[in-house]
């Protein structure tokens, strides 16, 4: 997954080695998801291998990794999960909601518009 904008400082200087180590070596260019994405496509470990074709979908496979607790600097391998960007983008959905909405009333609120309940956001 693209690392946005603002975010880049919060990873670690030594993240792309982070992450080719984990996609690579331990999880040897197959997606470490177990089902924790809740997408019920799968039983047991994602078929899905990078470069290869999605299971379900047939688009290309890209084997990213993913923050467990969705903290860029939290990268000890106990929170770090190779996973096919179908899965990735799945598990970070709420967190994904939830930054969208923040980001969304921030925007509201600091130029002054008012919310649908008649305050500012």
């Amino acid at each position: 997954m693209p690392i946005r904008p603002e975010n880049r400082d919060r990873y670690p200087t030594d993240w792309k080695a982070i992450s080719l180590r984990i996609r690579t070596e331990r999880a040897a260019g197959r997606c470490e998801c177990l089902g924790e994405c809740g997408r019920d496509n799968h039983t047991g470990r994602c078929p899905n291998v990078n470069g290869g074709q999605a299971y379900g979908t047939g688009s290309k496979v890209v084997l990213t990794v993913a923050h467990l607790d969705h903290t860029p600097e939290h990268v000890d391998d106990s929170n770090l999960r190779a996973m096919c960007q179908g899965c990735h983008l799945h598990y970070d959905r709420d967190h994904h909601a939830e930054t969208r909405a923040r980001t969304r009333a921030d925007a509201l609120a600091k130029s002054g518009q008012l919310d649908i309940f008649g305050g500012t956001s």
